[in-house]
């Protein structure tokens, strides 16, 4: 069964929730809604992307998804819905649609106001109407293009792969965008050296899981998303070890004597 999911910047107790469930409860009785993500930081598209971009291919073919993270139309940002992939995701043009599909939609819509500047309102009346078996083009003028954001990938350059932290998870573990194939296309077979931050802070190896080190070790694996994740086993990597987004994740090939030679 097709169910709406709400992935939002909003506090758990904020009065925003309380409205957009009461619309879509009075406009689609019975209608299935999931909190996919809230407290989000505000007004961070990349971050919000992330979360429903991984996310999003868990839930039943024909969900709708609702993204209110940074969703205040207006100067040249209007309220869409996009279908794609087999689900539908309505929020604003503001970029978070190119980054979360990495592919061109099968349709685009603008979403009709009908007069109201109410966000709240247009997503509930597309979502309710999507769920009951509107086509995306009878909720407003089809487009052909959306607002584009880069995503930020890892590069290589000569036998080095550079990528940067972009999630922390609730254990501070620190995912990077250096996926699995980009690894082995490079370091299948060869000795190599992950550091992250500086060159102090380094791992020889990958791991299969937390436990495969002691304790306060640092370690590397890839995670379920197959993107390389820096953590240290029973310790918060990011506090210990002052990450944040954007820190740096290197993986040199290892032709130098020992870890102490400069590597960053």
């Amino acid at each position: 069964m097709p169910v709406i999911t709400l992935t939002t910047e909003w506090k758990p107790d904020d009065f925003y929730y309380g409205i957009i469930k009461g619309k879509l409860c009075s406009m689609a009785p019975g209608v299935v809604i999931i909190d996919n993500a809230s407290s989000l930081p505000v007004f961070n598209i990349a971050h919000a992307s992330f979360i429903v971009r991984n996310t999003y291919m868990n839930y039943p073919e024909g969900s709708v998804h609702i993204i209110c993270v940074h969703s205040e139309g207006g100067k040249g940002k209007g309220f869409l819905a996009v279908k794609a992939k087999g689900h539908f995701f309505i929020g604003t043009d503001n970029g978070i649609f190119n980054l979360i599909l990495n592919s061109d939609p099968e349709s685009i819509v603008r979403l009709e106001d009908n007069g109201s500047n109410d966000e709240l309102e247009i997503f509930a009346n597309a979502a309710t109407g999507l769920i009951s078996g509107k086509k995306p083009e009878e909720l407003g003028t089809p487009l052909k293009d959306i607002a584009e954001r880069v995503p930020l990938r890892a590069t290589i350059d000569k036998d080095v792969i550079t990528g940067s932290i972009i999630f922390i998870d609730s254990y501070g573990n620190a995912i990077s965008n250096i996926t699995r194939e980009i690894f082995y296309r490079v370091f299948e077979g060869r000795r190599f050296l992950i550091l992250i931050q500086s060159n102090k802070n380094h791992t020889d190896h990958i791991c299969t899981r937390y436990s495969d080190e002691p304790v306060g070790e640092l370690l590397a694996r890839f995670n379920s998303l197959d993107l390389l994740e820096m953590s240290i086993n029973g310790e918060n990597a990011s506090e210990l070890l002052g990450l944040s987004i954007g820190s740096v994740v290197r993986v040199d090939l290892v032709t130098k004597k020992s870890p102490e030679d400069k590597l960053f």
